[in-house]
C-alpha cells in the first residue's frame, strides 16, 4: 500500500505500480500536428472532425454472454409454454406438456447457443444471405438433437416419424433469435460510440488541461525533471483520448491511466491529495472498456478533495473474488460544497460496463457518511 505524499514520478524514485513510460504517438496524434491547431480546442476539434476510429461492426453471433444466453432460453421456454395453451386442457395438462417441450427445447437451444459461440468468426465472415442459412440449419438441427435426446429418455411429445416438425420449429425459433441478435448487433455500434464519445468529452476537460499545462510551466525552471514527467503523464492521457484502443483494455492497463492522472493532480495540491493503490495482479488480466477508471478517479478529486480546505484520501482497490475481478474506488467526502456535475461519469461507464458485460458486470455507487464509493466487478 502506498501513501503518496509527492508526485509518482519515476525522476523523483517514486514509480507508482505498474508505471511506464509514455509510449509513442501514433501518426495521427504527433505533439506537431496538436500544436498547428487552435490552443484550448485541439481535443474537441479531433472529436468533432471524424470518428473515433473505425472498428468492425459487434459479430451478429456474439452470444457468449449469460445475458444472451438468458434471453434466449427464456424466450424458447416462453414460446413453447405459448404453444402448449393450443393443446392442453387445464393446468395440470398444460404444465405437463410443456414441461416436456422444454425438455426438449432446452438442450437445442443450448446446442445452438454452443455452436453460435464456437464458430462466432467464421459465421459472421459469411455474407448476410449465407448467416440466415447457417442460423436457420443450425436451428434445424439443434431441433432434431432436442427431438432425439428426449425420445431417447422416454419423452413421449413426438411420434418417432414426425421428425419434420421439431426440425421447422427449430428453424423457426433460431431465425427469431437471430434476428433478434442482428438488432441487438445494429444498435451496440452506435450507442457504444457514443457513450465513449461523451466520455472523452467529459473526461479531459479544459480547467483540467490549462491547470496541468501551467503546472508545467511552473516547474520548467524549478524541477526540469518532474516538468517534464507531467508532460509525459499528460501526453499519455490525450493518447488514449485520440487513439481508438479497441472495444476494451485491460484492468492493469486502465490503473495505469488511473495513477498518471493522479500523479498530475498529486503536484497540484500536494499533501492535501493522499491515495492509496492495493493492486491484485491476477485482477489485472480482466477486459474492461477503455477510459473506464480515469473518469472516476477525477470525480473523487472533484468533489472529495478539491473542495476540502484539508483535502481528502482516494483510495483504490483492485481484488479477485469468486473468480471475477473487484475494483473499488473510495474516496472521502467533504462537508463543504463541490462544483454540482451532471452525473455524465457515472452513467457512461454504467452503461459501457453493460454493453460489454451485460449482466456478467455490476456497477454500485453509495455514500456511507463522509465517504463515498464506486465498486465495479466484471468477469475474467
Amino acid at each position: 500500500m502506498n501513501h503518496p505524499d509527492s508526485p509518482l514520478r519515476p525522476a523523483d524514485g517514486f514509480a507508482p505500480t505498474g508505471s511506464r513510460p509514455a509510449t509513442e504517438w501514433p501518426d495521427s496524434t504527433r505533439p506537431s500536428e496538436l500544436r498547428s491547431s487552435v490552443f484550448g480546442s485541439t481535443l474537441f476539434d479531433s472529436l468533432a472532425a471524424g470518428p473515433i476510429g473505425v472498428r468492425p461492426p459487434p459479430s451478429v453471433f456474439d452470444v457468449c454472454h449469460v445475458g444472451v444466453v438468458l434471453r434466449a432460453v427464456l424466450f424458447v421456454n416462453a414460446v413453447v409454454g405459448i404453444g402448449a395453451l393450443f393443446a392442453a386442457r387445464g393446468f395440470a395438462a398444460w404444465l405437463a406438456l410443456a414441461t416436456v417441450g422444454s425438455a426438449v427445447a432446452l438442450p437445442g437451444v443450448l446446442l445452438w447457443l454452443l455452436a453460435a459461440c464456437l464458430l462466432k468468426a467464421p459465421l459472421s465472415a459469411l455474407p448476410l444471405g449465407a448467416q440466415w442459412a447457417a442460423a436457420t440449419s443450425l436451428g434445424a438441427v439443434s431441433g432434431l438433437f432436442g427431438w432425439a435426446l428426449g425420445w431417447s429418455t422416454g419423452l413421449d411429445l413426438f411420434d418417432t416419424g414426425h421428425w419434420l416438425a421439431p426440425a421447422l420449429a427449430g428453424a423457426a425459433m433460431a431465425a427469431s433469435i437471430f434476428q433478434w441478435l442482428r438488432l441487438r448487433a445494429q444498435a451496440k455500434l452506435p450507442a457504444d460510440t457514443t457513450a465513449k464519445l461523451a466520455e472523452l468529452q467529459s473526461r479531459i476537460r479544459p480547467h483540467f488541461l490549462f491547470n496541468t499545462l501551467n503546472t508545467a510551466l511552473s516547474l520548467v525552471r524549478l524541477d526540469p525533471a518532474r516538468a517534464e514527467g507531467v508532460l509525459e503523464d499528460l501526453a499519455e492521457l490525450f493518447r488514449v483520448a485520440l487513439t481508438d484502443t479497441g472495444e476494451s483494455v485491460t484492468l492493469a492497463e486502465e490503473v495505469e491511466l488511473a495513477q498518471r492522472y493522479l500523479a498530475i493532480e498529486q503536484i497540484r495540491f500536494g499533501d492535501r491529495l493522499q491515495v492509496s493503490w492495493e493492486l491484485d495482479a491476477e485482477a489485472g488480466a480482466a477486459r474492461v472498456p477503455p477510459l473506464l477508471l480515469q473518469p472516476l478517479v477525477e470525480n473523487a478529486v472533484r468533489h472529495g478533495v478539491e473542495p476540502a480546505p484539508e483535502g481528502g484520501l482516494i483510495r483504490v482497490r483492485t481484488r479477485m473474488k469468486m473468480g471475477r475481478a473487484v475494483v473499488s474506488i473510495v474516496n472521502t467526502v467533504s462537508q463543504e460544497p463541490s462544483r454540482p456535475g451532471n452525473g455524465i461519469a457515472l452513467r457512461n461507464v454504467r452503461e459501457r460496463l453493460r454493453l460489454m458485460h451485460d449482466v456478467a458486470a455490476q456497477f454500485d455507487t453509495r455514500r456511507d457518511r463522509d465517504v463515498f464509493r464506486v465498486q465495479i466487478v466484471v468477469p475474467i
